[in-house]
């Protein structure tokens, strides 16, 4: 259903891939996994035309329809929901229509060819979903969430993360051959990633999906394709079993690289000492042998993220009072809240997407005014808050110039360590953030708030773009961090083992 042929492409001065090949048959279920800024949503935008590669092809069958989940697709903001996800079925609405024309022109022709026609298309719809269009977007929106919204509610009311969500719907629906799937959970809350994960399950189709949630994907993948030292591996059966495979041959990789690194650097030696010498016909042979060696790739010396916070002591006895706050835009998102934390409380907030977790957030940082009510944080309080949007007022500058900026009196050198220690080295400290990954973004934000003295941590969704060995680190300095902690974060996993309290929020 897909093939990717000796592809290889490079970014800037980083070569992404070389050579990289993949096969997807059809029925497979596919994730495609590999730490930040190995490449996953480039290949993802290669697989979709959006990007040409360096060199390399991509095939698939020209019957075939490829649906890809592209969150920032432009849309007809004057529709609403339920008239965006009928778009879906625009194929058989077309077939309506012209089955519509043909009876007119009967009307006036008597031609019988017309109602053989009409027939003919009148049995395609009968075969296919367009009598249960209702029924399938009712269903569909039930799952993702849509109902609450209200279907009559227009496009352009929703936020980012509910549009993403109609047009996964949508996508759904369409119900592609092949569907290629860049994070689909992000704008999703457990419930309806217990939905999603369901729904592909039982998906007919062949499908690749991006996902840095590991239950999902363990869930939902027949295969596993990973992206490491430029080169990509495709393991059958779910996550958990191509982890165990990986591992095995990544010491059998670095057994390999280490001997030939030991005869390379043998040989260099040789040819060094008898180039000039009595054995220099000798020591040019072994030159020649040298020069066909196919070198293999140095494993990443990127080390493992880490994240400290710095905390700035206060005494308090609570963190947070709230006397009937009422939270919202133009109308209330919620009944009035009261809500006691009590300092140095780790607190998870948990419930569907639009129910007004964010919203919560930014009324408690100042950013957007309470409807009523009133909330009471501590004299001397300092919030340290990572907001899951990836917008920039300067896409074009570096990490390294928008800390600087931020942080004026902090040397090139702290700057450097602080986006090393989150995972950002080297040349990546320099290229524009807007060519950055997704993940990648995400650990400049961090490296932000390790910069950002506090004692009251508030995370939005902090986990959306980053690799596993990101999300192990900053689960650690949570749980070790001596302030107040509110994490909102669909991965229950993430926070369920450092948190002491989960609070739902529901109507």
């Amino acid at each position: 259903m897909l093939n990717l042929i000796n592809i290889t492409h490079q970014f800037a001065d980083k070569l992404l891939y070389e050579e990289l090949n993949l096969q997807i048959n059809k029925g497979e279920h596919v994730g495609l996994i590999g730490q930040n800024g190995t490449g996953k949503s480039t290949l993802i935008k290669i697989i979709t035309g959006e990007l040409l590669p360096d060199d390399g092809r991509v095939e698939f069958p020209k019957s075939s329809h490829l649906g890809y989940l592209d969150q920032y697709v432009r849309v007809d903001e004057q529709l609403s929901i339920y008239d965006f996800l009928k778009t879906a079925f625009q194929k058989d609405l077309d077939v309506e229509e012209q089955i519509t024309a043909y009876y007119t022109a009967y009307a006036t022709e008597m031609d019988e060819r017309l109602l053989e026609k009409a027939g003919r298309l009148q049995t395609q719809l009968d075969q296919g979903d367009f009598y249960q269009m209702d029924t399938l977007i009712q269903e569909m929106a039930t799952g993702l969430g849509l109902q609450v919204l209200g279907l009559d509610t227009l496009l352009k009311e929703l936020s980012g993360g509910q549009r993403s969500k109609v047009i996964l719907a949508k996508l759904l629906l369409e119900k592609p051959d092949v569907l290629v799937l860049d994070e689909p959970t992000n704008h999703l809350d457990d419930t309806h990633v217990a939905w999603l994960t369901n729904f592909l399950q039982g998906f007919n189709g062949t499908y690749l999906v991006v996902s840095h949630d590991r239950d999902f994907l363990n869930q939902i993948t027949t295969h596993i394709a990973d992206i490491e030292f430029g080169k990509l591996t495709k393991y059958t059966g779910n996550l958990e079993k191509a982890l165990k495979q990986k591992e095995a041959n990544r010491e059998a990789y670095m057994k390999q690289y280490e001997n030939q690194k030991k005869h390379i650097e043998k040989t260099e030696a040789y040819i060094r000492k008898y180039k000039a010498g009595s054995r220099s016909t000798m020591a040019k042979s072994r030159e020649k042998q040298l020069d066909k060696i196919d070198r293999l790739t140095p494993p990443s010396g990127a080390a493992r993220p880490s994240y400290q916070f710095p905390y700035q002591g206060i005494i308090s006895t609570l963190a947070l009072t709230t006397d009937h706050l009422v939270i919202g835009y133009d109308r209330p998102l919620l009944k009035p809240i009261q809500l006691t934390i009590r300092y140095g409380e780790k607190i998870a907030f948990r419930g569907f997407n639009g129910i007004g977790k964010s919203t919560l957030l930014k009324t408690l940082i100042g950013e957007i005014p309470a409807i009523d009510g009133e909330f009471h944080l501590p004299a001397n309080t300092k919030i340290n808050y990572f907001s899951q949007e990836l917008v920039w007022q300067y896409p074009l500058e570096t990490p390294l110039q928008y800390l600087g900026n931020l942080f004026p009196k902090a040397t090139n050198k702290e700057l450097r360590r602080h986006l090393s220690l989150a995972g950002l080295v080297n040349q990546l400290a320099q290229e524009p953030i807007k060519d950055l990954s997704g993940g990648e973004q995400t650990k400049v934000k961090l490296a932000q708030m390790t910069m950002t003295p506090g004692n009251f941590l508030i995370l939005d969704e902090p986990t959306n773009h980053i690799d596993q060995e990101a999300k192990e680190s900053l689960r650690e300095s949570l749980a070790n961090y001596e302030g107040t902690v509110i994490v909102v974060s669909h991965e229950q996993d993430f926070y369920e083992d450092f948190v002491d309290r989960i609070i739902e929020m529901e109507g």
